[in-house]
């Protein structure tokens, strides 16, 4: 192993640049490897478009946000396929991949390597709904912002004796809302997982507001209250055709309102959750999993994603890796619903 290529793709997050660091130090340290990295994801790699990263490239980005190699939601499959992937890396002599990504560049990974195309994957996400890994960088680090921000509106809330509602990121899971909606000591919480009626998450406000509290609501940008079928998207489609999430804490808004008679005010966290430094556990796993990534590909071990389990680092096929979803458990609703009201 002489030269691998590098990439991130789908979504920014906390946590991409120390994976990028730990894997170019590790390799050209441990294996005398070289690195190349691909602008802008998937696109780069379609388009030859590359950046050498020697050691010097790397030094003290770990505590940067977002990616220094840039990013996209290029679909390698249907924007050019397995053959002009293949031919990419063969004309810059890159022997395989590292493809740092989210679901949708993980599973284009997995075609990859299906195809004979050498990858090896890092899960990235701050939704960690990733079901291969106990936890993804970038979830910490969304988590801890979120919670930040929350604090913050419960302040102007309690002064104003205002029931105010945070909705966070997730997509389909409710981990960001679970986590930091439990950090922040949320009278309700409101996720996907877990369907509630508009009645129930009124009853938990009026609970906390005759006991003195400005309540406060955590909800997750696709929880869908009892009654509707669908989550909450006035946005219409994404480029993957996927409804454009974001919203449903305004309509929570009006409906709290009209049933407890408490002014209701919502705040939409969006897209600082991805933003901002990552915190240091996003920094140690990230720097991890770039190191196992490495490690990985030295030893001949393709088609398969590195992941944490427990406190160690481990790997597992890609197929496996992407088999399931990770959402919230009911037990663990359970747990954080004992608190509310």
């Amino acid at each position: 192993m002489n030269r691998l290529g590098i990439l991130t793709s789908g979504g920014d997050c906390p946590g991409l640049n120390a994976v990028i660091r730990g894997a170019v130090l590790g390799g050209a340290r441990a294996y005398n490897c070289e690195f190349e990295g691909f602008r802008d994801g998937w696109r780069g790699v379609l388009e030859g478009d590359a950046v050498a990263l020697p050691i010097e490239a790397v030094r003290g980005i770990s505590r940067l946000g977002g990616t220094v190699l840039g990013t996209s939601r290029t679909n390698p499959i249907t924007a050019g396929g397995p053959a002009v992937v293949r031919e990419s890396l063969e004309r810059r002599g890159l022997e395989g991949l590292i493809a740092i990504g989210g679901e949708g560049t993980l599973a284009a990974a997995r075609i990859l390597g299906q195809a004979g195309i050498k990858v090896v994957g890092v899960p990235k996400t701050i939704d960690n709904d990733l079901g291969g890994t106990d936890y993804t960088f970038g979830f910490d680090s969304a988590v801890q912002t979120a919670t930040d921000a929350i604090d913050r509106l419960r302040t102007t809330g309690e002064s104003h004796h205002r029931c105010m509602i945070a909705e966070v990121m997730g997509r389909n899971a409710g981990w960001i809302a679970l986590h930091a909606g439990m950090a922040a000591g949320a009278h309700a919480i409101l996720i996907p997982e877990h369907r509630v009626s508009m009645e129930q998450a009124a009853a938990w406000v009026l609970s906390a507001h005759e006991r003195g509290r400005a309540p406060l609501v955590v909800v997750a940008e696709a929880f869908v209250p009892t009654g509707r079928e669908a989550p909450y998207a006035p946005r219409g489609l994404d480029t993957f055709g996927r409804p454009r999430l974001g919203g449903i804490g305004f309509l929570l808004e009006q409906e709290l309102q009209k049933l407890t008679g408490i002014e209701c005010r919502a705040t939409v966290l969006g897209h600082i959750q991805r933003g901002g430094a990552p915190t240091a556990f996003d920094r140690v796993l990230a720097t991890r999993l770039g190191l196992a990534a490495v490690r990985t590909a030295a030893i001949g071990k393709w088609g398969v994603m590195v992941s944490l389990r427990g406190t160690d680092i481990t790997t597992l096929d890609l197929q496996e890796a992407l088999k399931e979803p990770r959402t919230v458990p009911g037990y663990r609703y359970e747990e954080a619903a004992s608190l509310f009201g």
